[in-house]
């Protein structure tokens, strides 16, 4: 049972030399990680996807690639309470670059796999970006019909 679920995206876009960049949020707290935030009532995990992605990041032109639903776990403390965290990623390509960061972060970048992996501050961030570029270079992944916003 969890005390906390969230939902995030590993957001990517295909630049103009056709490689794949990942954005990665600068948090407050200085960790780097994907944008994500927790379920309100009423809200399904892609509708958490959607306003989190737009409310984190002013994006909102977003598909959410099908397929594609990894689930982390972690405890953290929070006044003195130990909560049971859920996140859940899905993964959503953009056409934006530009980037409008709420007050929850400080900086953003747009990353090649490998440089996001080297900045992501968590093992399971990591772990979720691995799978999440290693699902784009399917080839079957192609043929996946997608959300759109």
């Amino acid at each position: 049972m969890y005390d906390e679920i969230s939902a995030g995206a590993v957001l990517y876009l295909i630049d103009e030399n056709s490689e794949i960049m990942y954005l990665i949020l600068n948090y407050n707290y200085g960790h780097w990680d994907f944008p994500k935030g927790n379920m309100e009532l009423g809200e399904t995990e892609i509708d958490t996807v959607f306003r989190e992605v737009s409310e984190e990041t002013g994006i909102v032109d977003l598909q959410i690639i099908n397929g594609f639903r990894q689930q982390i776990s972690y405890k953290y403390r929070k006044k003195s309470k130990l909560v049971n965290k859920a996140v859940i990623y899905y993964l959503a390509e953009t056409k934006s670059k530009k980037v409008v960061l709420s007050f929850e972060h400080v900086n953003f970048e747009w990353q090649t796999f490998e440089k996001a992996l080297q900045k992501l501050s968590f093992e399971n961030s990591k772990r979720v970006l691995r799978m999440a570029n290693e699902f784009l270079l399917t080839p079957e992944s192609m043929k996946r019909s997608s959300v759109k916003s």
